[in-house]
């Protein structure tokens, strides 16, 4: 383990201190080379907190397995300030993607894997998802399995495109797997006795992937980005002119869909949160919460064109910027809209990053996010940000005093089961090539 020195940074304006605990490598990875990687499943939980124990999924790469599912899933575990303990691995390299982890309060956890069963080398063959549960009071075995109940006809493949969340208090499950020929999401509930009581079919207008997924009192939410070929001829045939690219996928459509009871019914149709079709633009789904209301906090970042080589041909007028979205949803229907921060052409010159979700144990809401650019004083910047939402929004954010910071990252949220606390437990890629970092911040 490679130990980072830690940084104490005090903001007396927002009278909140952000102390930085621990900053540490947990484990490498090489790099898969099958078009995932060990943060992949971002819209997934890879990281766990139960009482003083901190989990992480750790994909491993095989050397010299061949494509696509050439990597296992590991678990890591570190009590408290001890350093970290490999708790289980897989024998079979075996799996595409990284394995989405979370638990119950009772301190069972569950690993969603997907492994092939096909012959080693099989591209876009068939998987057979399903959870695997382990116990943090004794760690150390090969995990339980237990197998969802799908409904009807489905294909299942290395490419996934699955979303779990936890009620941790309840210890129930809600689990999605994408269908590989109708990108139809499958979802199937696991209900506090273990039993698969539920299931059914969200049909999203276009394929959408990476999906945040929310279960609160049997409550379901899901969040997706459309995750499609570049639907405009014109704009395809450009970008593989100057590129030479066959790979071109847009996320410009972003979709939530909720489900009052998951024993009872199957999802409403879903609302379109946003839509960038018209400027060739990005979305980037982030997170997702519920209050104890039953509203659904949303989190997403938006670019107003894709890409430099797409305004300069086609969208001259339209000013490059990066916005960071919250909204807030009740029973299916957008009832607040906020632009929190918004960096590029005609804004600040300090661009939003990647922000996640935290709550604390007062029950606040807070993203932790990244920003990159010159300040007002024109300082370079490069950082991570603390900002409280609700029930009140702060005045102005916590500068977060990591050594390294974290331009992507995972936190231990309540939708993978963890409690809400003053401790966040971050897991992301290091500052150097296949180093998975840990860091714990405590908000004071």
């Amino acid at each position: 383990m490679i130990e980072i020195p830690c940084v104490f940074i005090i903001m007396a304006f927002s009278q909140v201190e952000a102390h930085v605990e621990v900053e540490e490598i947990v484990a490498t990875c090489e790099p898969p080379g099958n078009g995932a990687g060990p943060f992949w499943c971002y819209g997934s939980p890879l990281i766990f907190r139960w009482k003083d124990d901190v989990f992480v999924s750790a994909m491993e790469t095989g050397e010299d397995v061949p494509l696509l599912c050439n990597t296992r899933w590991r678990i890591f575990r570190k009590h408290g300030n001890e350093d970290w303990v490999l708790m289980a691995v897989n024998d079979d390299f075996n799996q595409r993607e990284p394995c989405p982890l979370v638990g119950f309060r009772d301190g069972r956890i569950f690993l969603s894997v997907n492994p092939s069963t096909q012959p080693k080398g099989t591209k876009y063959g068939n998987c057979d998802p399903h959870l695997l549960e382990f116990s943090a009071k004794s760690p150390r075995n090969s995990g339980l399995p237990s197998v969802p109940a799908w409904e009807g006809e489905y294909v299942f493949t290395d490419h996934s495109y699955r979303g779990i969340a936890a009620d941790g208090e309840q210890g129930e499950i809600l689990l999605l797997n994408i269908h590989a020929q109708t990108g139809e999401q499958l979802w199937s509930f696991r209900n506090s006795k273990g039993e698969w009581t539920g299931n059914g079919r969200i049909k999203f207008p276009i394929r959408s992937c990476y999906p945040q997924v929310c279960l609160k009192d049997k409550a379901g939410h899901v969040m997706a980005i459309g995750d499609i070929v570049e639907p405009k001829e014109e704009w395809r045939k450009y970008k593989h002119e100057k590129t030479g690219r066959d790979w071109d996928y847009v996320f410009r459509r972003l979709f939530y869909t909720w489900n009052p009871d998951v024993t009872k019914r199957d999802f409403s149709e879903p609302v379109e949160i946003e839509n960038l079709d018209e400027t060739a633009g990005h979305i980037s789904n982030l997170d997702m919460w519920i209050d104890k209301d039953g509203k659904a906090h949303i989190l997403y970042l938006k670019r107003s064109v894709q890409s430099e080589l797409m305004r300069e041909r086609f969208f001259p007028e339209v000013p490059m910027q990066v916005s960071l979205e919250y909204a807030v949803l009740q029973e299916g229907k957008i009832i607040n809209r906020d632009t929190l921060f918004k960096g590029g052409e005609g804004a600040s010159e300090l661009m939003p990053g990647y922000s996640r979700f935290h709550i604390d144990a007062n029950g606040n809401l807070w993203i932790m996010y990244y920003c990159s650019g010159k300040d007002e004083d024109g300082i370079q910047v490069s950082e991570n940000r603390l900002l409280k939402l609700f029930p009140e929004k702060s005045e102005k954010p916590v500068s977060i005093g990591f050594q390294h910071p974290f331009g992507s990252f995972f936190t231990a949220i309540q939708r993978g089961g963890s409690v809400p606390s003053d401790v966040i437990d971050i897991f992301g890629p290091g500052s150097k090539p296949k180093e998975l970092k840990y860091a714990r911040v405590r908000i004071k």
